[in-house]
């Protein structure tokens, strides 16, 4: 039995995935694209996978460079997606990289991974690049962007949201007799 890709894409859609933003140099020029095909893949060596469509110049660009730059977005990064996403002369303009790099980190990616290709296997229409990671990094308390159904969205963190409003009834009780009383929860 053979599925069709409509069929196949209906049914992936409802995986969420995080949402990143691929990125590398190949000669002077930067190369970006919007990816959620990424997964951890090993601890010894650390490698993670990307998987890119074949036609894509950034494809060719990290073919060609043998390096790339994982950036995680987080919750609210919509545009930032969308950007990458779509075709452009120059997809970097106006975006902030870290300037202590050399390959196009995204300044405000809550997390990145520095990668030197270690494989690289077909996979159909995509390549699946095995990346060496040579640097990571992570912004704490940042919430991911997610991709679920065609769209973008977020995780709901409970607890969080609990320390959230113990910290609110305790800014609104802390040092006077005019805090919420014991018990209630103060107004948002």
């Amino acid at each position: 039995m053979s599925v069709d890709g409509t069929h196949f894409r209906e049914a992936i859609a409802h995986f969420a995935t995080g949402v990143t933003v691929i990125t590398t140099n190949h000669g002077e020029k930067k190369s970006g694209m919007t990816a959620s095909a990424v997964s951890s893949l090993s601890l010894d060596p650390v490698l993670l996978l990307v998987c890119i469509n074949n036609r894509l110049p950034a494809h060719e660009a990290i073919e060609g460079s043998r390096r790339f730059v994982v950036n995680v977005l987080g919750e609210g990064q919509q545009e930032l997606a969308l950007h990458f996403a779509r075709p452009s002369d120059d997809k970097f303009a106006d975006i902030a990289l870290r300037s202590d790099q050399e390959l196009p980190v995204l300044d405000d990616a809550i997390a990145y991974f520095i990668c030197d290709v270690h494989e690289r296997f077909p996979g159909g229409d995509h390549s699946i690049f095995t990346g060496l990671v040579r640097e990571c990094g992570a912004k704490p308390g940042r919430r991911p962007l997610l991709y679920f159904r065609s769209g973008f969205g977020s995780i709901r963190d409970s607890l969080a949201e609990e320390l959230d409003e113990a910290a609110l009834w305790y800014a609104g009780s802390a040092g006077s007799l005019g805090g919420a009383p014991f018990g209630t929860h103060p107004p948002r």
